[in-house]
């Protein structure tokens, strides 16, 4: 992977989890939907700022990440990507005080290891 490549996966990654970050918040501004107000929360979206930065974040993700993958291989672009796994449950973690159990952690750690091994080139 050449340094623009890097560059391109972190953009894709940083976007995504930077979406995920706002639609959270955007999510528990609208508060919880249910059977009754998921209308009027869906007609809500377009009025919640962060909802919007989110879905433009995610928007500039999905194009960093189209932009990777016309020069990486699928194979190495897409278990990389899921490094925004593991910022996300950081965020969960840190932001928005969310428990990250001993089987979370070791979920994360297992996708760590497992983009080290798919994304590792002898040369």
């Amino acid at each position: 992977m050449t340094l623009k490549e890097f560059w391109l996966l972190v953009v894709a990654i940083l976007a995504s989890v930077g979406g995920q970050f706002l639609l959270k918040a955007g999510a528990l501004k609208l508060g919880k939907v249910s059977t009754e107000n998921w209308l009027n929360h869906l007609l809500s979206i377009a009025t919640v700022p962060e909802l919007l930065a989110g879905l433009t974040a995610y928007a500039i993700g999905a194009i960093a990440y189209i932009l990777l993958l016309t020069r990486v291989n699928l194979s190495i672009a897409g278990p990389a990507i899921a490094l925004s796994y593991v910022f996300s449950v950081l965020l969960g973690y840190f932001v928005f005080r969310e428990p990250v159990t001993g089987a979370r952690v070791m979920g994360v750690g297992l996708i760590v290891c497992g983009v080290l091994l798919v994304v590792w080139q002898k040369r």
